[in-house]
């Protein structure tokens, strides 16, 4: 089946087609990242409105780099009228800013009307899970399920075991701040740029890697806990703390800066790390699936790598390439292969509140 993929659940407006659910034929992309730069965060409406310019030049592109736009013999004003050779047409419906969910959503429907295909909504925090299925290239490669599935990114941090397509139990998650939303709020204690975790790794990448000796001294929240939930707020308050005192001290510079975004990284990457493999051990899980925005972040796939190995667990880590980990319309269409329950477009709606088992 050749699905076109519509995404727009934050900044960015995206569209892409794919064929079974595994062989990406276009991927486009246009962000309004930059202008957000500047604001040091996404206005909403701002956003929207870029998606709106965005939005058809960039579904016209994915079907045209598809090869997918063929002349029909009807016409339209004296012009030839195209159609795109899909099945299907798959859209993020939730969760995001409402205002560009609505940009996509009512965009897709209009398409599934006049072009006479079934519409697919899809759960954007499910469609990170099958950016795992767009990179291998033969089936028989794919994850092999049951599997554990951590989808960690700016407003989410959720930990799912997955039994089969269409079967998820949800295991645990955040209770306040997302990992994600960490990185980027104290990235702006820290003075460094949006979005916070690039800046973050960045700033840590270049502290001096610390002696047998180094002692951490940020909280690990909710790491000893007998259960799989998670919680960042304190962490922030913990940074804020410590750079309080550092000002106070006229101590914060390049190097505290760069060693308090070690702290940080090492800081939630350890929570993620420990409680997802706990997870595998205990749901004797086959593979364990990294997703979102933050699997983007390389500390936390080699320490993933590291605990697999020293733990000696028989497990097939997959982690998608750092631009199927972000936003992305190509993971929407995947998802839709996978969990094809076509609605009537009249009945499908906006629902920037879902959580990842609706």
């Amino acid at each position: 089946m050749i699905i076109l993929g519509i995404e727009t659940s934050c900044d960015e407006t995206a569209a892409s087609v794919v064929k079974d659910g595994r062989e990406i034929l276009s991927h486009v992309l246009a962000t309004s990242a930059q202008m957000h730069i500047k604001t040091g965060g996404i206005i909403p409406e701002k956003a929207a409105r870029e998606q709106v310019k965005s939005i058809i030049p960039v579904i016209e592109e994915a079907l045209r780099e598809a090869k997918l736009l063929v002349v029909g013999s009807e016409t339209h004003n004296s012009q030839p009228t195209t159609y795109p050779k899909i099945d299907a047409i798959a859209v993020t419906y939730g969760p995001g800013l409402i205002g560009s969910l609505l940009v996509g959503v009512e965009t897709a429907k209009t398409l599934s009307y006049l072009w006479s295909k079934p519409l697919v909504p899809v759960n954007h925090l499910v469609a990170h899970i099958y950016a795992n299925w767009l990179s291998p290239k033969v089936k028989s490669s794919e994850p092999e399920l049951p599997a554990i599935a951590l989808v960690v990114s700016g407003g989410h941090t959720d930990l799912v075991y997955l039994k089969n397509h269409n079967q998820m139990e949800y295991i645990g998650g955040t209770r306040d701040d997302a990992a994600g939303e960490a990185f980027d709020k104290t990235a702006r204690l820290l003075g460094l740029p949006y979005p916070g975790g690039p800046a973050i790794a960045t700033a840590a990448s270049h502290y001096p890697l610390p002696t047998t000796h180094y002692q951490p001294f940020l909280p690990r929240p909710m790491l000893d806990n007998d259960n799989y939930d998670f919680s960042f707020s304190g962490l922030k308050t913990a940074v804020l703390r410590e750079v309080e005192k550092l000002k106070n001290n006229q101590q914060l510079n390049n190097l505290t800066i760069q060693q308090l975004s070690f702290e940080i990284q090492e800081a939630i990457t350890d929570v993620l790390v420990e409680k997802s493999l706990r997870a595998v051990k205990q749901y004797r899980a086959k593979t364990f699936l990294l997703a979102g925005g933050v699997a983007a972040n390389k500390r936390l796939t080699d320490k993933f790598k590291l605990a697999i190995g020293h733990l000696a667990l028989d497990i097939d880590f997959r982690v998608p390439p750092p631009h199927l980990c972000t936003d992305n319309a190509s993971s929407i269409a995947a998802c839709a292969e996978f969990n094809y329950h076509p609605l009537p477009w009249r009945q499908i709606s906006a629902n920037p509140n879902l959580s990842i088992m609706n």
